[in-house]
């Protein structure tokens, strides 16, 4: 009975095809007087990462999680009182199919459902009254750069394709499409179970040498999950192509044969600026 928001959708035209660009949803409110203190409680149908005034909340990773979703979908609480302002305020969030609807299995998990995203931000004020900002329908959709993003087959990513500013307020967002009001699906919201993901490491590579295919492969040193920081330079439209793997085959080329349909592959396309940090 706490939840004043409302399940939000982008309007978009139903798709059959498991890999589908992430979805960006954006909204700007006012905020009037001292803040005392501020919590965001967010949950999606997919994953998400939530952001505030251009800066990302929270340093979680994979949320909302992976659970039944028929019967249960975790939220998760933040503190956000220092990433909010008197005055115009921006909030945005990019939703992925993740376990959700994604490709699990070399299928879709819930090819029928679509990303949604339930957000509700509660402020207290220095003179005691509250204001409460939910997902509803004044959000705005859209999307960008990345056009495809699933656990098991990677991520394309289109550098040209980048909104400057997406979660700050002031931003143009006449060319964003309206989102929709959508039905609970009757699962059970509960507060997060277990201890999140976080990234807690960084590591540089131990070697990089050509393989006999002639790819250049980049030895982490270890079997892990994570991510490449990738910096690059060249001309716009030029793309990177990274395979990930966790063995070499006995002629010391990438060994992907255990990944069976997974592509787990990222394409990154430059936008061609001087230096670019994937």
């Amino acid at each position: 009975r706490d939840w004043q928001a409302s399940w939000i959708e982008p309007s978009v035209p139903d798709e059959p095809q498991i890999l589908r660009p992430a979805q960006m949803l954006r909204k700007e409110f006012h905020l009037h007087g001292a803040i005392v203190r501020a919590r965001a409680y967010v949950t999606s149908r997919g994953l998400y990462e939530l952001y505030l005034n251009g800066r990302r909340v929270g340093d979680q990773l994979f949320t909302p999680g992976w659970t039944s979703y028929a019967h249960r979908l975790q939220y998760q609480t933040y503190d956000v009182t220092t990433l909010l302002k008197a005055g115009a305020n921006g909030i945005g969030a990019i939703l992925g199919s993740g376990w959700y609807c994604g490709a699990i299995g070399g299928r879709s998990s819930l090819s029928a459902y679509r990303v949604a995203l339930l957000a509700q931000i509660e402020i207290v004020f220095e003179d005691g009254h509250t204001q409460t900002v939910v997902s509803d329908a004044h959000w705005k959709a859209a999307t960008g750069p990345i056009l495809t993003s699933d656990i098991y087959q990677g991520e394309i990513y289109d550098a040209r394709l980048e909104r400057e500013g997406w979660t700050d307020a002031g931003y143009d967002d006449r060319d964003w499409s309206t989102v929709r009001l959508v039905a609970s699906t009757g699962a059970a919201l509960v507060a997060s179970t277990g201890p999140p993901v976080r990234r807690i490491e960084e590591r540089e590579p131990l070697r990089l040498f050509k393989a006999p295919s002639g790819e250049t492969i980049v030895d982490m040193g270890q079997v892990m999950t994570g991510w490449v920081r990738l910096r690059v330079q060249g001309p716009a439209g030029a793309v990177v192509t990274l395979r990930h793997a966790e063995v070499l085959d006995s002629d010391d080329n990438l060994y992907t044969e255990n990944l069976r349909t997974a592509q787990q592959r990222v394409q990154y396309t430059l936008k061609g600026q001087s230096l670019e940090v994937f």
